[in-house]
């Protein structure tokens, strides 16, 4: 066999495992079959059941079943024995659009109570009380009552009729376990203006709120770079927005824009920038003319925006600075050898190095800033145009107690970024290099 043989065979594509390393293989995967099914799970369960719900027709009062509810009273006021007393059950059927079948009530009648007088649907076996109602219509109400005589016994007890308690059982479609499907709350949503107009707004809050966290990133990164005394207290300083809680920037910002007392607006007031105070979170547009052309200005979902790139850039600061510290800075000294300017050594050195990561982030922050809910419950609470669709999932959900709909929303928020997520793989720019 020639050289040139033996090159190509040892070159070639490796011979199948033996017996002892199959048996590893499938041992590897038996060990980390839990951390799989956990993590499966973990991730698909919420979503799966995020799209049965879907497909659902659910009120919030269908997450429990239709039941028969009973409570037990005794009537009368016995005070010495061979007095009579009445044992009533009130039911009544917990659903106002569903029938509960085969009801039956069963129970232990209190000890001293000597029953003397039946419901027709029910039956004593010893002390053992059974009631066959059967098929309850929705709204059902209905009252069973036992008479009889007391003894000295139920007389000495507290509260006797608690001794025990009463047993309902009965059979219901449950409307989310059932295998009835429909798309009517699709149809609901995609059917109302108001939809397409969320979705817009969440748009217009999404990119421009993740390009303007990645552009103050940026600009921080490029600022915080250079050497200077103190540098390390202020990038410490930069991460304040990002590490504070929520809920307390939010009401910091809430209170230097509130229209009344805020800062923003006496000082915009006494420099005479403005004559009257402006309500950032509560003015829906600001109306001007353009070349003639009346137009609105989006004033409080802008005053969001601008919340949300204060807020997040700390995170993109980091990362960008992190990458611009690894790049090699002989390339900046020949540039600069070369009479390149810092602008210029920018465009065409570091923006092609920071490319990668820039993607990175701008995928990340998109996806979070799609999903953001808890900045504009806070800030508006939706009002003045700044209803996104996470606002409009918890609205629909818990608001109006439309859980279906709420899902289908929650449903199309996860088309979407799937789908966003996808194409910007595919087609978004890499580092030069890689």
């Amino acid at each position: 066999m020639s050289a040139q043989n033996q090159q190509q065979d040892s070159s070639g594509p490796p011979k199948g495992i033996g017996p002892m390393q199959r048996r590893e293989m499938w041992l590897a995967y038996l060990m980390l079959a839990p951390t799989f099914a956990i993590i499966l799970i973990i991730v698909a369960g919420p979503l799966l059941a995020n799209f049965w719900i879907s497909v659902k027709p659910v009120q919030l009062a269908d997450l429990r079943p239709p039941t028969v509810l009973v409570n037990e009273r005794v009537r009368g006021k016995p005070a010495a024995a061979g007095d009579s007393a009445e044992i009533q059950y009130r039911l009544r059927n917990s659903s106002q659009d569903a029938e509960v079948r085969n009801v039956v009530l069963t129970d232990e009648v209190p000890e001293g109570f000597n029953v003397t007088a039946l419901p027709e649907d029910c039956a004593m076996s010893g002390r053992d009380l059974t009631c066959t109602i059967g098929t309850v219509d929705p709204g059902w109400r209905e009252r069973l009552k036992l008479e009889g005589t007391v003894t000295d016994a139920f007389l000495a007890a507290n509260r006797p009729e608690r001794a025990s308690k009463p047993v309902i059982e009965g059979d219901a479609d449950n409307i989310l376990t059932n295998f009835d499907f429909s798309l009517e709350n699709f149809r609901r949503i995609f059917s109302a203006d108001e939809f397409w107009s969320v979705l817009r707004v969440t748009f217009y809050y999404t990119i421009f709120g993740t390009g303007g966290a990645l552009v103050l990133g940026l600009f921080a990164a490029q600022l915080l770079h250079t050497t200077f005394v103190g540098r390390g207290f202020v990038r410490g300083l930069f991460l304040f927005p990002y590490v504070s809680p929520v809920i307390a920037v939010a009401f910091t910002w809430v209170v230097l824009f509130d229209p009344f007392s805020g800062t923003v607006n006496a000082l915009l007031t006494k420099m005479g920038v403005v004559a009257d105070p402006i309500n950032f979170f509560g003015q829906r547009a600001i109306e001007y003319s353009l070349f003639g052309i009346p137009m609105e200005f989006p004033l409080a979902l802008t005053t969001v925006i601008a919340f949300e790139a204060w807020r997040y850039f700390p995170l993109s600061f980091l990362f960008i600075l992190a990458r611009m510290q690894s790049i090699n800075t002989d390339m900046y000294e020949a540039a600069e050898m070369d009479g390149a300017t810092p602008l210029q050594q920018f465009w065409y050195l570091s923006l092609p190095q920071l490319m990668g990561i820039l993607s990175v982030l701008f995928l990340l922050r998109f996806i979070w800033t799609f999903n953001k809910f808890d900045d504009i419950f806070l800030l508006t609470g939706g009002n003045a145009g700044t209803r996104t669709l996470t606002v409009d999932v918890y609205e629909q959900g818990f608001a109006l107690s439309n859980l279906g709909a709420g899902a289908a929303v929650a449903v199309v928020v996860f088309v979407v970024l799937v789908t966003f997520a996808t194409l910007f793989i595919r087609f978004s720019p890499k580092e030069e290099g890689l």
